[in-house]
């Protein structure tokens, strides 16, 4: 705000004072959100952590899995019997609130199946098939679950960079230049007031001289 746009008058310095304290009404509501935004953040993170581990176990026990069931069964047993399964994962996207964040609410089924379920018969299959579909089935559990977490602690990260930009602006352009406006303001006022009491006081002067 330049100070030569700043009108010098009581109005302009309420209004000012209402701008002041509304600003840092929301630079305090905005601190406690930032805040209260990264401790959710830190939950999620360690979340995180859990999923990423659980997704890399997963991943190499199900690629040792399946490199262990083609060596058994052959490449094109293990096709079949991955084309025997009808019923796909159902994936349903949902949606939750975090501190006014929307992140994801993801639920599944059909993921996990078990031996009738997978279409494949018992029989002419060995138990290394029935452990690689699970281990792929408990892969895709965990890739759910990952992406989920992972969406949510981007959001949440994405806001609380918001959120400090804001309160940055706030507390270091907003507030300063309307305090300084007002200062001036005041100055101004002052000034003007003691500019009207030589004035009168030079009235009155001249008027008892006559």
């Amino acid at each position: 705000m330049a100070l030569k746009d700043v009108k010098p008058t009581r109005s302009e310095l309420i209004d000012l004072k209402r701008k002041i304290k509304l600003s840092e009404r929301g630079y305090n509501i905005l601190k406690m959100k930032r805040d209260g935004l990264i401790l959710e953040f830190f939950k999620v993170l360690e979340d995180a952590k859990e999923s990423r581990g659980a997704l890399a176990e997963g991943y190499e026990r199900a690629t040792g899995m399946i490199a262990m069931a083609n060596t058994v069964e052959g490449s094109i047993r293990v096709k079949a019997a991955a084309m025997a399964v009808k019923e796909k994962p159902q994936i349903t996207l949902k949606e939750k609130n975090i501190m006014g964040v929307v992140v994801p609410d993801i639920e599944s089924s059909a993921v996990r199946k078990n031996v009738t379920q997978r279409g494949y018969g018992v029989l002419g299959t060995s138990a290394v098939i029935d452990d690689t579909a699970s281990s792929f089935e408990d892969l895709v559990d965990a890739i759910i679950q990952a992406a989920e977490i992972e969406t949510t602690m981007k959001r949440l990260l994405d806001e609380i960079e918001s959120t400090k930009r804001r309160v940055n602006a706030l507390e270091f352009k907003v507030i300063p230049e309307l305090s300084e406006a007002r200062d001036f303001i005041k100055m101004r006022l002052d000034e003007m007031e003691r500019d009207e009491i030589v004035r009168l006081k030079k009235i009155r002067a001249k008027t008892q001289a006559k």
